[in-house]
């Protein structure tokens, strides 16, 4: 993964007509690099989303399975089919297969006969390809590694590390000879024998019981076990001797005692829950996620066919969405209970505080069509703001009717009192216009209010303001519907049922007159 962090200019700076939209689309088609799959996201979301669900993107399609190759045929499979869908956005299959290893096997069995660890072997390998470090430079408060390794000329091909020279254990300490010459100096010559002699070591001043006495003869490479090779070792020998003047060490080529190849395989293997598995990433803009996992999970069940022993899943914000979902299903619904309830203890009336929860439908009326008409996904956020939306509504609400009843508490106290007589429908009437047209002030500062402080929030652009927006959006549409609620349909609710108490005769002062103040 390659991370470019694009830090963009003020807003006011932009070209007329400039989105994050289009300038997204734009980067998109101008950076179509083969073998690389582009990620349009935040970098705050996306580490919190690496952290949680192990996906860099809005949404992924994990499948499980126990075969690397069936698992990365379902991924491929699955973008292809995930690219048709509406929404779909920097749709990637993981690829778990198709890297290229260089696979270097040692064969034991030569390198015990020439009396070679596989550690001096790993050795080799390590400081020739990969170098290793010798020292440090340092300038400052800064460190740089002095690494030393072959030059690219000796190792960038399969043929030349077959060539790397491996040393030798110390041939003169182990009674090692060369035709033609003497243990104490001389090239060897060609045409005889070389014998070494019985010895338990596998390197200088090192030990290993298992090896013993061997032979390396002129025509083949013999050990106490038998022929090992047709091939002339001996001459391999001779030709990788270090010069005349040291005849301390020889060489071999690290061909003879290892398998050089190119090998296939998994470039990274990822599991989760014991089962292997494969991902496929993919970001959705222009709708939201929950309508698109929808039409998604459709199109996969009837498209993509998921052998036995094979699963998947859907993972990413989605999988917070849900989870977030899940406890919207619970809260939103106990929050209509706790302002019931609070409206309950209130009015001491449940139909009351039915007609006063009444501007909740009302409220979300509004806020739906004010979503709808922004264009905005139904998110948290959204929720969120429809939630601060049914408190505002219904404090609203509470306010009205309670004005409502002072003006028609005042009377039936008159009537009580036997300052007049009893009320009529009319009577009721009058008191309701009274009460609707004291609480019609309150009521519109109470939504310029609101309105002043709200509207603004959709216009902003800066930190934060992705969320702030589809949480205002709601309140702002909501408070218009429920602004025309509780002015004019609450009033008429409340003289309906007032004139019905009456005409049974029952109709007496609220429940909560009590700690209403009337003049005698």
């Amino acid at each position: 993964m390659v991370e470019t962090i694009v830090l963009l200019k003020p807003h006011d700076q932009w070209r007329a007509g400039i989105t994050k939209d289009i300038i997204i689309n734009d980067l998109t088609a101008k950076l179509q690099i083969p073998g690389v799959a582009n990620s349009w996201t935040q970098p705050i979301i996306n580490r919190i989303n690496m952290l949680t669900t192990g996906v860099r993107t809005d949404i992924g399609v994990k499948f499980f399975g126990e075969n690397l190759d069936t698992l990365e045929r379902l991924a491929t499979d699955a973008e292809t089919i995930l690219k048709t869908v509406t929404g779909a956005a920097d749709v990637v299959a993981e690829r778990v297969q198709g890297g290229s290893f260089l696979d270097i096997k040692v064969n034991k069995a030569a390198a015990a006969k020439y009396g070679v660890s596989q550690s001096v072997i790993n050795e080799v390998v390590e400081g020739a390809i990969g170098g290793n470090t010798i020292g440090t430079v340092i300038e400052g408060r800064e460190r740089f590694p002095i690494n030393v390794r072959y030059m690219a000329d000796y190792r960038n091909r399969v043929e030349q590390l077959r060539n790397l020279p491996v040393p030798l254990m110390n041939y003169s300490s182990i009674g090692v000879t060369f035709p033609g010459s003497s243990p104490s100096g001389g090239m060897p010559s060609s045409g005889s024998s070389a014998a070494v002699a019985g010895t338990n070591s596998m390197n200088a001043g090192s030990s290993d019981p298992g090896m013993g006495a061997a032979q390396i003869p002129s025509s083949g490479v013999m050990n106490n076990a038998g022929p090992a090779s047709t091939k002339n070792s001996q001459s391999t020998i001779h030709s990788l001797f270090d010069s005349p003047g040291s005849r301390s060490r020889a060489y071999i080529p690290l061909g003879e005692l290892a398998d050089i190849s190119f090998a296939s395989g998994a470039p990274m293997i990822s599991s989760e829950n014991a089962l292997l598995r494969s991902l496929v990433y993919l970001n959705v803009r222009g709708r939201d996620m929950g309508s698109f996992i929808n039409e998604a999970e459709k199109i996969l069940k009837s498209k993509l066919h998921v052998p036995a022993g094979y699963t998947l899943s859907w993972s990413g914000q989605f999988e917070n969405q849900q989870h977030a979902a899940r406890r919207l299903m619970f809260m939103i619904p106990l929050v209509f209970v706790l302002i019931f309830f609070l409206l309950y203890f209130t009015l001491k009336d449940f139909k009351e505080a039915s007609v006063v929860m009444l501007s909740v439908p009302f409220a979300l009326i509004g806020g739906v069509f004010l979503i709808a008409i922004l264009g905005y996904n139904w998110s948290v956020a959204v929720w969120v703001g429809f939630i601060a939306l049914y408190g505002v509504a219904v404090e609203t609400g509470v306010v009205m009717v309670v004005y409502l009843h002072e003006a028609l508490d005042k009377k039936l106290h008159e009537v009580n009192s036997g300052k007049r007589p009893p009320l009529t429908e009319d009577d009721i009437y009058h008191s309701t216009m009274d009460g609707a047209v004291l609480r019609l002030r309150p009521k519109l500062m109470t939504v310029a209010t609101a309105m002043l402080g709200l509207v603004p929030i959709l216009w902003s652009t800066g930190v934060g303001s992705d969320v702030m927006r589809p949480i205002a959006a709601p309140m702002i549409g909501g408070l218009l519907t429920s602004a025309i609620h509780v002015l004019i349909i609450t009033p008429v609710i409340f003289y309906m049922m007032k004139r019905s108490q009456l005409r049974k005769g029952t109709l007496k002062e609220s429940a909560i007159s009590g700690w209403m103040k009337h003049s005698d």
